[in-house]
């Protein structure tokens, strides 16, 4: 039997004595939330895996197969193919519950699906797919607003439902349509429901597995037959499972915690797996931080991330949606690749260095790096929660930032909060009033064109070879513009800490 240990971020979680036959179960699942107590009482054990224990001789003539349990993503990809048990590795053609595609990809995908269905074929159902212009908008380009137009003339043929269109690119208030970023306005807009399966032309689409969903990024040709026929032929993918237990620092936010596990497992560590968290630290986070939490998956190669639903989940929905859905958990005896355990209570704020999201390294570590500006938005960093946690930098300092600081909403409603909404313990001020008072540039209009690197004039892209602290996903060179500009993946705290110093910085100096 093998045993986790809590390390710095240079020290595997595993401990390296674990042999491949010892993950081959996992010790610890849930079948429902009964079930995460349990295990979250079993967590003191610090137990890792253990051996399955040998199974007495059946008698074949009576018992027909033996089967295992499943995790929530077998699950899920079972109701969806309409198999009564599925297994790592099975292929099987599954049932879409919603199809999303955006600016970017959806002209692509439109083309392939007149192509192999025909110029007058109607798509499956027109009311199960999810059309939102998201990424290159706010820009005069000519040939990314014809993108918009490929979209808008698409969905008026096919009648499609919901199209959350843009028409005036010069004042994004004047189009109520328009929503912002795809994978928040998809929560906000209730797409995201437990048990589900969800497709989008975009790889940050595994962010709804924050609902207890099934969700993963394909590319235009698996979304142009998704379109035609509402399937898709799927491998099952094997579980990762990640226990996060301990009281969660008021310095940590959900970013640090994946930064840890991608730095923990590297880029590849996922690849082609589903990463399923649990634990009592997990259970404490809001909507808005698990969706953080599932956002990186991929950033581990990961297909999928998930989170068990539960009364937050729940309650996040109650207003968004009137479609019913059911919830799955993980079976007890569910099958587990490997399983991973943290004391989160331990853990202190982390960037990823360029030019890679596993390049972790303790933020105060990282002190002495000048940076030149800073960027807060995107679907991982733009939510209203995350302009909050970097209000209350700015606001516990008392400081005017040091460099130029960038503020992108992900979605409409995200830029109503930050321009309505208290900050807690700041005498009735808004975000909006507490950046201005801290020097930071006027919050934009929503969307995801800086953090992707659109076109050239784009509001915050890096267009010079500058150093930037990001709460996008993303560090790779060019990935914000300029291939020689250096990102720092960071939280909004360490974001907004690193804004009021022009260094990268640890925010516990500002919120201790």
């Amino acid at each position: 039997m093998a045993y986790s240990t809590i390390a710095s971020p240079s020290t595997s979680f595993i401990n390296n004595t674990t042999t491949k036959k010892d993950l081959g179960l996992s010790a610890f699942s849930s079948s429902s939330p009964a079930s995460i107590q349990r295990c979250k009482r079993a967590a003191s054990k610090k137990i890792c895996s253990v051996m399955a224990p040998q199974q007495s001789e059946r008698k074949p003539a009576t018992t027909g197969s033996v089967k295992t349990g499943m995790t929530m993503t077998e699950k899920i990809l079972a109701r969806a193919s309409e198999k009564p048990h599925l297994s790592p590795g099975d292929n099987v053609w599954v049932n879409v519950d919603v199809l999303m595609t955006h600016d970017v990809c959806g002209p692509g995908s439109f083309g392939i699906f007149k192509k192999e269905f025909g110029q007058d074929a109607k798509v499956w159902d027109r009311e199960k797919i999810v059309i939102i212009p998201d990424h290159y908008i706010f820009t005069s380009d000519e040939r990314a607003n014809r993108n918009v137009d490929i979209l808008r003339d698409f969905c008026t043929e096919q009648n499609i439902k919901y199209f959350y269109d843009i028409k005036d690119l010069g004042n994004f208030k004047a189009n109520p349509d328009y929503k912002g970023v795809c994978h928040v306005a998809l929560a906000q807009e209730g797409h995201c429901r437990p048990g589900e399966v969800l497709l989008g032309t975009d790889s940050h689409t595994c962010t709804a597995g924050a609902f207890g969903q099934f969700a993963t990024g394909i590319g235009n040709t698996d979304a142009g037959f998704v379109l035609g026929t509402g399937k898709l032929l799927l491998k099952v993918p094997p579980t990762l499972r990640f226990v996060m237990d301990g009281e969660m620092p008021d310095y940590l936010l959900a970013k640090d915690l994946i930064l840890q596990i991608i730095g923990e497992i590297s880029v590849a560590g996922a690849t082609y797996k589903a990463m399923e968290f649990i634990g009592s630290t997990v259970e404490s986070l809001s909507m808005e931080e698990r969706m953080t939490l599932c956002n990186m998956v991929v950033e581990a190669g990961g297909k999928n991330g998930i989170v068990p639903a539960d009364s937050t989940t729940y309650k996040y929905l109650e207003d968004k949606t009137s479609v019913p859905y059911e919830p799955v958990y993980s079976d007890e005896k569910a099958r587990f690749l490997t399983e991973y355990r943290f004391d989160i209570s331990k853990l202190e704020p982390l960037v990823a260095k360029p030019h890679s999201p596993d390049n972790r390294a303790l933020a105060r570590e990282c002190k002495d790096v000048k940076i030149d500006r800073v960027y807060i938005g995107s679907c991982t960093g733009g939510k209203t929660e995350d302009f909050m946690a970097a209000a209350k930098v700015f606001l516990a300092s008392g400081k005017k930032v040091k460099v130029p600081t960038f503020l992108v909403p992900a979605t409409q409603k995200v830029w109503m909060d930050v321009y309505s909404l208290p900050v807690p313990g700041s005498g009735g001020k808004t975000c909006s009033q507490i950046f201005e008072e801290a020097g930071c540039d006027t919050p934009a209009s929503p969307s995801c064109g800086a953090c992707l690197g659109g076109p050239k004039d784009t509001y915050a892209r890096l267009n010079e070879p500058k150093v930037c602290v990001s709460t996008t996903n993303r560090n790779f060179p060019g990935r914000m513009g300029h291939k020689e500009g250096q990102i720092y993946l960071a939280s909004p705290y360490t974001a907004a800490a690193s804004a009021l110093t022009g260094y990268v910085t640890d925010p516990r100096e500002f919120l201790q």
